[in-house]
């Protein structure tokens, strides 16, 4: 059954087990057969006591969680113990970034801990109503690199499209914040044509990702128009989606979106991660659902002051993502978006962050930490400095442990020197 009750066509691979068996030529076996699993393991959750009348069925249905996202203080105050600072906070939140979260994503905050790094991240407080000198109401410079409505081009061979600007749950550090929530809808079919004309003349680009808000809550039927459409232009050759659904509204990724996404390959997905605790037995199945469909995943990851800035915190959620085949991409310097300050860290937070990684774990879980230039500079890598010197012929270095090395440079003077005298030899010894 496809996602709105419509039957859908028998094939191979959803005839019954015991169909599929029958009709394969009979054999002996070696080994028992063991029997095939018909999709993934439904994920058994507790609904929460506020949400007791809700069936699992509702539960699990991404749509129900959608309609019923939290969006008033006196709902709020029903399942959280709210502190003055939230109260006030939540009040003077319209007009600045709108408040909606997910009952599921409700569920993992702690009622009486103002502290939780869940409830840190979506309910708003009064720290948010300052404004610091240096906050920008479009720290990454996105307008003025906007070719046509909804496109981003700052790089030579890739474009952000943001097709959207809803989200399941809308983050108090979000840099869009001057965008999103305001409408809840999608890219106009004008400014998608426009979109779309405008990357047909522009052959260098070859990557397109697609963000927002939330590409991933749009319907599917949408969702595949942009994607093929994108697909159908010769010379873009990688699609990619930028998304936190998968860690606030996880029961969207279903079957149906699975058999869609799986058309348009090479196609690549960046997931919002903060925090260990969000990776549950919901996040774990919907992430492993879109490896099994083919899709590569990387994690992106804003540093933000007192939820994710110690390294035991950063080492245990990197650990956890490769776990659920999620691979550390970038941690990113919290950008300068308006009434953000009290989320952010020092850079140097961020270097002392890979310092304790590199080194100390797989090279895998060490992602790349970068601040985003204010005023559109682009993505700008900051590490640790592993350069102690350089000198004439050799570099010294120092390694994770502080152990310093040394690595003497090629000599290329001397090099041309013994090529010319072995060719020298060589022609006497012939002559």
């Amino acid at each position: 059954m496809q996602e709105g009750g419509k039957m859908e066509a028998v094939s191979e691979t959803n005839l019954s087990i015991s169909q599929r068996i029958l009709e394969r030529p009979l054999q002996l076996y070696l080994f028992p057969i063991l029997e095939e699993k018909k999709g993934t393991e439904e994920v058994k959750e507790t609904i929460p006591t506020y949400w007791k009348g809700v069936s699992e069925k509702d539960w699990n249905d991404w749509r129900w969680q959608l309609r019923h996202r939290v969006t008033r203080l006196d709902q709020l105050k029903e399942i959280l113990e709210l502190t003055p600072d939230e109260i006030e906070g939540i009040k003077h939140s319209k007009g600045r970034l709108a408040l909606a979260v997910t009952p599921y994503f409700l569920s993992l905050m702690d009622p009486v801990n103002p502290n939780c790094p869940i409830r840190r991240q979506a309910i708003p407080t009064k720290a948010e109503l300052h404004l610091s000198k240096n906050d920008m109401l479009d720290p990454c410079g996105e307008d003025k690199d906007s070719p046509v409505p909804g496109l981003v081009h700052r790089y030579p061979d890739r474009v952000l499209l943001l097709v959207t600007d809803q989200c399941a749950v809308y983050c108090r550090y979000c840099t869009r914040r001057r965008l999103v929530g305001t409408s809840e809808r999608s890219i106009t079919q004008g400014n998608f044509e426009e979109v779309l004309k405008y990357l047909k003349t522009h052959r260098k680009v070859r990557d397109v990702l697609l963000s927002g808000g939330d590409p991933l809550l749009l319907e599917n039927e949408r969702l595949e128009e942009l994607l093929s459409r994108l697909r159908a232009i010769p010379h873009i050759e990688i699609l990619r989606i930028g998304t936190r659904v998968p860690v606030t509204l996880p029961q969207r990724i279903t079957p149906g979106l699975l058999r869609m996404l799986k058309k348009y390959h090479p196609l690549m997905m960046s997931i919002h991660f903060s925090h260990p605790k969000e990776i549950t037995d919901a996040v774990r199945k919907a992430c492993n659902d879109l490896a099994d469909s083919g899709i590569p995943l990387g994690s992106q990851t804003v540093l933000l002051k007192g939820i994710n800035d110690k390294p035991q915190i950063m080492k245990r959620l990197m650990h956890e993502l490769l776990k659920i085949r999620v691979r550390p991409y970038y941690i990113y310097q919290c950008d300068l978006a308006m009434g953000t300050e009290h989320f952010r860290t020092s850079i140097a937070t961020g270097i002392q962050i890979i310092e304790k990684l590199r080194g100390h774990t797989t090279g895998y879980a060490v992602p790349t930490f970068v601040v985003d230039a204010p005023g559109g500079g682009g993505k700008i890598p900051v590490e640790p400095d592993y350069v102690v010197s350089r000198e004439k012929g050799k570099m010294v270095l120092r390694n994770y442990e502080g152990k310093i090395y040394e690595y003497p440079e090629p000599n290329v003077i001397e090099f041309k020197k013994a090529i010319r005298m072995e060719k020298v030899m060589t022609r006497k010894i012939i002559g």
